[in-house]
């Protein structure tokens, strides 16, 4: 299942990705469903584990069977999307953690995962401007698959870790290298207004199969900057979520933001770099997980 969010009346309504359109939860669960407990938030649906998503499909099929099929579809194309995840307790990043992106930038091989965070003034959705901050000049993109906790995890073995996954999506972890590399801390460079699109679709575990095994690219303004596969990554999902769970209880609505590939502007030799301009339109592309676009303007 295919879930996104849309802005409607100031606030983010929960939509599923039909064959036939976006299925207005809200309105379709007002029409149809009624007396029914069915999620009408994302994090309802994420906390609601296997009960909302069967739910959910039930009124998907009453909807799609229902004569007044039309008023409750929306196009894609017409939507303001927001995040699809849009209230994450926890916003956590792992850096390098793709092979030849540490070799590009000749870094070490990490033996264990880099851990940093983002917080939530950086999430925003598929199709939005992102402004490019006033203080830096080196702004880059990084393409990244995103965890979705499911269910709450502490002390999870590896072989179990992937069982409280609730779903995958796209991330762009844009980076202000200028500020990242001020310090030994890279929170600053990763954590400016709009950091973070997420989305379009948050798409659950049972429909993506294997994480470690997807096409993941970038392009800027239609040209190749990044193409690789998840199977890069130096420490996979399932060892990822397991680590983290050592060290901290993660909890249903938590992402973990899995590392980037090689292709960045970081990668290129210093005399090459472009870093991303005024009117840049930059997508993220991953397999199964669709496509994420925005915009870079000057603030």
């Amino acid at each position: 299942m295919k879930l996104l969010t849309f802005r409607s009346n100031d606030e983010l309504n929960l939509g599923v990705q039909t064959e036939f359109g976006v299925l207005d939860v809200v309105q379709a669960v007002n029409q149809l469903s009624p007396n029914y407990i069915v999620p009408t938030t994302v994090h309802e649906a994420i906390q609601g584990g296997s009960s909302a998503t069967d739910a959910l499909l039930q009124l998907v099929k009453q909807a799609l069977a229902s004569d007044n099929r039309a008023s409750l579809l929306l196009s894609e194309t017409d939507l303001d999307y927001g995040p699809c995840v849009t209230e994450p307790s926890k916003i956590i990043c792992v850096g390098l953690n793709y092979r030849k992106h540490a070799e590009e930038t000749n870094a070490a091989i990490p033996q264990t995962p880099i851990l940093f965070n983002k917080f939530s003034n950086t999430l925003t959705g598929h199709g939005h401007d992102i402004a490019l901050p006033r203080v830096s000049k080196e702004v880059d993109y990084e393409a990244e698959l995103v965890i979705v906790i499911g269910k709450q995890a502490k002390y999870v073995a590896k072989e179990q870790a992937l069982e409280h996954v609730y779903g995958y999506c796209c991330v762009n972890d844009l980076s202000a290298r200028d500020l990242q590399m001020r310090t030994s801390q890279w929170l600053l460079g990763k954590s400016c207004d709009g950091f973070s699109p997420l989305g379009p679709y948050l798409v659950t575990a049972d429909e993506v199969g294997n994480p470690n095994d997807l096409k993941i690219s970038t392009t800027v303004n239609g040209k190749v900057r990044q193409n690789s596969n998840t199977s890069d990554m130096i420490f996979h999902c399932d060892e990822i979520v397991s680590y983290i769970s050592q060290h901290m209880t993660l909890y249903p609505g938590d992402i973990i933001l899995t590392g980037t590939p090689e292709g960045v502007v970081l990668g290129d030799p210093v005399d090459q770099r472009v870093y991303l301009q005024d009117g840049d339109v930059v997508t993220i592309t991953i397999e199964k997980l669709g496509s994420l676009t925005n915009r870079l303007v000057s603030e």
